[in-house]
């Protein structure tokens, strides 16, 4: 297994303080950091999570490391927002989740990649 398949073992979470209720949570993280797998430059952006959790939440502290291992993978802004989801999704299982990431412009193009669990119907 890759140093980089092992990103999700950083997530660390806690009990839900309240499992009666429905709540969504909103965690901002302005500071991302990937690289281009083609041009091997720095790509920056903005990843927002936003659930609503079932027994467990994300601890931000390791949230914040998690992330910070992305700085030197070379990754599509797709592909990296998908990975994200699929890590979140496994080690907080909530009941609904939305990793959305907002992409500073380059060639004067900005990209916002939008993922949702569970999958909108169509």
């Amino acid at each position: 297994m890759s140093e980089s398949e092992k990103f999700s073992d950083i997530l660390e979470v806690f009990e839900n303080p309240n499992t009666s209720r429905d709540f969504k949570i909103v965690h901002h993280c302005p500071e991302f950091t990937s690289v281009c797998p083609k041009t091997g430059q720095p790509d920056y952006g903005k990843i927002i999570f936003t659930y609503v959790p079932d027994k467990l939440c994300v601890e931000l502290k390791s949230l914040k490391m998690y992330l910070q291992r992305f700085r030197n993978e070379g990754m599509f802004y797709e592909a990296v927002t998908n990975r994200i989801m699929d890590d979140f999704l496994a080690v907080v299982q909530p009941k609904s989740a939305t990793v959305e990431s907002q992409w500073t412009p380059r060639g004067g193009l900005h990209s916002t990649i939008i993922v949702e669990y569970p999958t909108p119907q169509a």
